[in-house]
């Protein structure tokens, strides 16, 4: 499938959506920086995007290097060639998502999901925090680099995202912490960290009968 629009509104809802399709890699073409078309410089807007989107993928396991952009003018036919011609060769070599990284279906399309319902506090938070505008390309890819913008990640990202991986397997039915722990591979600590921020805000509940954690 092909859309046709300014890179600035490509909504991660669309990658997000190819990926859970089955699509192995997504390709974003826009104008180089400084030829935009727009006043709001939609293509380093786009960069920020897509930058962040790599992130997420890292954090869930998918290899980010199966979103790829790259700047392509109209006239440039012969570069958009090459270019596709290397993002072809790119995918064959990763594999199919979700083969290529080892993960299980279930677990990719589970991960994926937990992504998509936390997509609209994602595009609150970039808004306000996380898609700063920037005035050259060079300065985008070193606040995504930064210190400060790993921190502003995992806090405004990673951790939300964990908890939606937590609601979406107590969803099932109740576990333990170290049962989600085991589930979501990560540390036992971290689980216990978010699962009591979840119980004090009433999102979950602890069951002492059955010394699980559920849905409140």
């Amino acid at each position: 499938m092909v859309r046709v629009m300014c890179t600035g509104r490509v909504d991660p809802a669309f990658i997000l959506r190819a990926f859970s399709n089955g699509t192995d890699g997504v390709f974003i073409g826009g104008c180089w920086p400084g030829e935009c078309h727009y006043p709001t410089e939609g293509n380093l807007y786009a960069l920020s995007m897509v930058l962040l989107i790599r992130k997420l993928l890292e954090q869930i396991g998918v290899n980010p290097q199966r979103l790829r952009l790259e700047w392509v003018s109209a006239a440039e036919g012969i570069r958009f060639a090459e270019v596709m011609n290397n993002v072809v060769k790119k995918l064959q070599e990763l594999g199919p998502i979700g083969e290529g990284e080892g993960i299980e279906q279930n677990a990719l399309t589970f991960r994926l999901k937990a992504v998509e319902n936390l997509l609209p506090y994602i595009k609150l938070v970039e808004r306000e925090r996380l898609i700063v505008r920037f005035e050259t390309e060079e300065k985008v890819i070193e606040f995504f680099k930064s210190d400060e913008g790993d921190r502003l990640f995992r806090e405004l990202i990673a951790d939300p995202l964990a908890i939606s991986q937590m609601m979406l397997l107590l969803r099932e039915k109740p576990l333990s912490a170290g049962e989600i722990s085991e589930r979501l591979r990560l540390d036992a600590s971290e689980i216990r960290r978010h699962l009591h921020r979840s119980v004090k805000q009433g999102f979950i509940k602890f069951d002492e009968g059955q010394k699980r954690f559920a849905l409140a």
